[in-house]
């Protein structure tokens, strides 16, 4: 049988006074979400082990079935896989953020969410002014890519954690602190004047003033999800980290145009390219980054706005296929924190039976999902049907 994993990143919230005691998805009008629980099963997943920090890339390996534990070294590498970057098993990948710092306050952890050619012209300026041995590598927006030969690893916040602070306590710390905070210290002074950030101040947009490096690692190994389940995948992602997954994972990358990984991606043409991808694969992924970006930014209207406009991809697919249908969050990211937790979240399986669900929510799914609260790697086995359904 087929199946597809429809994922709203960053879903799941809080109740809020402004929306009446509601959280997001309880507030949003989805139609096809609450049709789908109240026809399929929900349940509660644990998506980050005890321990770990409540990444996307933690969260999405869960969901996918792999351990984090295991197989988890860093976002950095990752998405240096996604992108390409053969970088070697002495060098350290780094997440790298183009950001507006300040008076030494993180202002904003995508620069104004930095557009257009105005990112790959700072970073080629950067790399013109660093030392040998350092790289950094463009991606799309303000996500970007450091690369360190020779690096031994080291720890920093990750900059939508700490936006509105002071970043001294943030910066990099561990063996690679000297090198990183150089790189940070070049950055600054070759954007300062740069003709990208006089052209953004002109036009009303956020200057990117320096580059921040986070969630580095090691290329990490993963057991091709064809071995792991006997299935065929594929990935439909705008961001380069669930494509760096898909990657490691074997599965088949399948752009859709017009998906940015930002509030304005194209919800029908990812759902429209998930249908057709299932005409040869045995298993789609479909990844919308929306809502959690309308978390990060603090806005409850994009957030419920997001959340509605997924719930039209979902009723695309319902209706053009008999596929079992997962649709869920990777972890919750609140508004009123602006980053993620590690609270479990509420999913919703189509076509592994049924339950006493009325609608999608938070609070539904807690207290009459049937499948009740499980660990990560137990989702994909239930929807890929290679699992009993706890009673």
């Amino acid at each position: 049988m087929k199946a597809i994993v429809i994922l709203g990143d960053g879903m799941a919230d809080e109740p809020l006074e402004e929306l009446g005691g509601k959280t997001p998805i309880e507030y949003a009008n989805t139609p096809y979400m609450d049709w789908a629980a109240s026809n399929g099963a929900c349940g509660m997943l644990k998506t980050v082990p005890d321990g770990m920090v409540p990444g996307s890339d933690v969260a999405n390996l869960s969901v996918l079935g792999y351990d984090p534990r295991e197989c988890y070294t860093g976002r950095g590498p990752l998405e240096a896989v996604s992108m390409g970057i053969d970088f070697g098993e002495d060098a350290i990948a780094y997440r790298c953020n183009l950001v507006t710092i300040e008076d030494g306050v993180m202002a904003d952890f995508s620069a104004g969410h930095i557009t257009g050619d105005d990112g790959p012209r700072l970073i080629e300026s950067l790399n013109k002014a660093l030392p040998e041995g350092i790289r950094v590598y463009p991606g799309v927006s303000y996500r970007n890519l450091l690369i360190l030969q020779g690096g031994k690893g080291s720890e920093s916040a990750p900059p939508h954690d700490i936006v509105g602070q002071e970043i001294d306590p943030h910066v990099p710390k561990g063996p690679d602190r000297e090198i990183l905070l150089e790189a940070m210290n070049i950055a600054a002074e070759v954007f300062k004047d740069h003709p990208v950030n006089r052209e953004r101040i002109a036009r009303g947009e956020k200057p990117a003033t320096g580059i921040w490096p986070w969630s580095g690692g090691k290329k990490p190994s993963m057991e091709p999800f064809k071995e792991k389940y006997g299935v065929s995948g594929g990935m439909i992602s705008a961001v380069d980290l669930l494509n760096g997954i898909a990657t490691l994972a074997g599965m088949e990358i399948i752009t859709v145009p017009g998906a940015t990984g930002f509030l304005d991606t194209d919800y029908m043409a990812k759902a429209k390219y998930a249908l057709e991808g299932l005409k040869r694969l045995d298993f789609i992924y479909m990844h919308v980054e929306a809502p959690d970006e309308a978390g990060h930014m603090g806005s409850i209207e994009e957030k419920v706005k997001a959340i509605e406009r997924l719930d039209e991809a979902v009723g695309m697919i319902l209706e053009s296929t008999d596929a079992a249908i997962g649709i869920l969050p990777d972890h919750p990211t609140p508004i009123r924190l602006k980053t993620h937790t590690s609270n479990p979240v509420p999913f919703i399986i189509v076509g592994r039976g049924r339950d006493r669900t009325t609608c999608y929510s938070e609070k539904e799914a807690a207290e009459n999902g049937g499948f009740g609260l499980i660990e990560g790697d137990m989702f994909m086995k239930l929807l890929l049907g290679q699992a009993e359904k706890k009673e």
